[in-house]
């Protein structure tokens, strides 16, 4: 009997009748950022972190506004739910400001520093998510120094030290890995969310895993390797996704995952050497650009592979009702995460990507598979098959 009731859990998860989302700890990391505006309430066994979006620091340069404080306690306390869930507040966002002041002083980073304790521990958090967007740059209308990235440095230094080894301390990072000294840094966080997305839009993908003709020069490897070589270790990147689309001129701006999948007047196609979905109008021209359980499942392979901590995505609310991108990222946490000596944190070189591959653990979906190809009215080669 203590021999079929140790073996039927494995069996019954195997079979695909015991849900990945409360699959054993790997090690592997999922961390879901949580919008204060949503009215979504998430799912606790979907991941093992919340970044709840957001925090900003507040007018006089010395403590934390939070946006929607209610909301926030009813995140924590999801953890009711299920205990091993990490909640942590993130401060930032594109466009807030004033951390280019906050950082300037001692006395003002101290401060700062001592008020994030202060909400951790009112609020029942797990630690602080940091989402400068960016140190030493204006581009979102925030002030700036050319000190920012040394004062930086210093402000999470002064962060680790009053939330103390227990807390979690934690940055979301340009697919660039510019404006921060990382070398410096990384003694003071527990990981690093890249959000490697956002880096182009149509007839450009905004967040595919490798190069090819409809990158900008910019993808998802790129962006790993840039933050290795800048000094963070693999074992301790996280690789974002995008739970929405970007489109060009026309339609413009973004589209969260739930609609795109909606829009029937647009033809879903797969760019197989950037592993990326896109839709096309009947003119073949591209205009959105997203993500899809497919390419997900490609992001996901290469975690594994390249040993990285695990996925990070915006938005918990952007997903459809079915949540069937969180779904693909959580297959990752069947995954188990590799031993530091096989994660030395080397830059891998692009080549890598087209070595025979094992098989990915179901229920991945099939991320190498070649479509039938077809030519598009654009002059683009582009593969036939729906992505969902």
């Amino acid at each position: 009997m203590r021999i079929f009731t140790t073996l039927l859990p494995a069996l019954l998860a195997a079979a695909g009748f015991i849900s990945p989302l409360k699959a054993k700890d790997t090690g592997r990391v999922i961390v879901a950022y949580v919008t204060s505006w949503s009215d979504v309430t998430p799912d606790p066994h979907s991941m093992t972190h919340i970044n709840y979006a957001f925090g900003h620091v507040n007018n006089t340069f010395d403590g934390v506004r939070i946006d929607n404080p209610d909301r926030l306690r009813a995140i924590s306390g999801l953890k009711q739910q299920n205990p091993k869930l990490k909640v942590l507040l993130s401060v930032g966002g594109w466009g807030s400001g004033r951390f280019s002041e906050m950082a300037a002083t001692d006395s003002t980073r101290r401060a700062f520093a001592a008020d994030c304790r202060a909400k951790v521990k009112e609020y029942g958090l797990d630690g602080i998510d940091i989402d400068w967007e960016y140190p030493t740059s204006d581009a979102a209308g925030i002030s700036s120094s050319p000190d920012d990235t040394r004062n930086y440095t210093l402000l999470m230094r002064e962060l680790r030290r009053a939330l103390g080894k227990k807390r979690l301390l934690t940055l979301a990072s340009v697919s660039h890995a510019e404006y921060i000294d990382f070398k410096a840094v990384e003694p003071y966080v527990d990981f690093v969310n890249v959000m490697a997305y956002d880096i182009a839009v149509p007839p450009r993908h905004h967040a595919a895993l490798y190069p090819s003709g409809m990158t900008s020069g910019m993808c998802g490897d790129e962006a790993v390797n840039r933050h290795i070589k800048a000094g963070i270790p693999a074992r301790k990147l996280v690789l974002g996704m995008p739970f929405y689309g970007r489109g060009g001129k026309d339609p413009g701006g973004f589209c969260d995952y739930s609609k795109l999948v909606t829009l029937k007047e647009y033809t879903p196609q797969w760019d197989d050497e950037a592993k990326a979905p896109y839709l096309v109008n009947g003119d073949g021209r591209m205009v959105y650009t997203y993500e899809t359980p497919r390419s997900i499942a490609c992001k996901c392979e290469y975690i594994k592979q390249h040993g990285l901590l695990g996925a990070m995505y915006w938005e918990y609310g952007s997903d459809d009702s079915a949540g069937t991108l969180r779904k693909a990222v959580n297959n990752i946490r069947r995954i188990s995460l590799p031993s530091r000596r096989r994660t030395a944190g080397k830059a891998m070189p692009h080549a890598t990507r087209r070595t025979t591959r094992s098989p990915p653990t179901r229920p991945f979906a099939p991320c190498g598979k070649a479509h039938k190809a077809t030519q598009n009215r654009g002059g683009k080669t582009a593969f036939s098959g729906a992505e969902k």
